[in-house]
């Protein structure tokens, strides 16, 4: 008789996991660059380099905490889906594995349920990978979307502001590591993109 490796609960757990790491770990509690905490209260001069934290920015943004809170569900489904598909597995496995033991199956018997087991546990492996690969397009559309409304956001801000240059900070090496509070525009646009983004919400209403 081959011997069939079992698919618990904690591995079907384990393979869940890749479907947060892009997504759901964008939450810092607090900006990384401390010193560029707070917003610009004044206007700027036309030509000013200003800069926006990005991190602060997602941490804010209504439009991303729903994709966000979407995208949790959507995975919330697919692990309780694997947990339920393992759990039949389990119990199918162990009751082939109490058969075989008690000399219930002849050798046939207990060749083609094997085989059978064995294709099931492939198949769902597939599965997970499949589902894995599916959440993992949705995250990473679902950042597009937001890049994309802050882009087009920032070109119609600018048309107003005149800003030589919009910068962002992040944990990268090269980026901006410490600058003049005064021009942290970040609370400036993340009002703006959230009111944007409340009026859209009552348009579809």
């Amino acid at each position: 008789m081959k011997r069939i490796p079992l698919i618990t609960n904690i591995v079907l757990a384990v393979a869940i996991v890749v479907l947060y790491v892009l997504f759901f770990t964008c939450r810092p509690e607090k900006s990384i660059h401390s010193p560029l905490s707070t917003g610009s209260t004044t206007e700027l001069p036309e030509g000013s380099i200003v800069y926006i934290q990005i991190d602060t920015l997602l941490n804010g943004l209504d439009l991303f905490h729903a994709l966000r809170v979407d995208l949790e569900a959507k995975a919330k489904v697919i692990e309780d889906d694997l947990t339920k598909k393992g759990r039949t597995f389990e119990r199918d496995y162990n009751d082939f594995v109490d058969k075989v033991q008690k000399g219930l199956l002849v050798r046939s018997q207990q060749e083609t349920q094997a085989n059978q087991l064995e294709s099931r546990q492939r198949e769902l492996q597939q599965y997970s990978q499949q589902k894995q690969m599916e959440i993992a397009e949705e995250e990473q559309v679902a950042l597009n979307n937001v890049i994309n409304e802050i882009q087009i956001f920032l070109s119609v801000y600018n048309k107003e502001h005149n800003y030589s240059l919009i910068l962002t900070t992040s944990g990268a090496p090269g980026t901006i590591m410490v600058g003049d509070s005064s021009l942290d525009i970040t609370k400036d646009v993340l009002a703006g993109l959230n009111e944007q983004y409340a009026a859209q919400r009552s348009k579809r209403k």
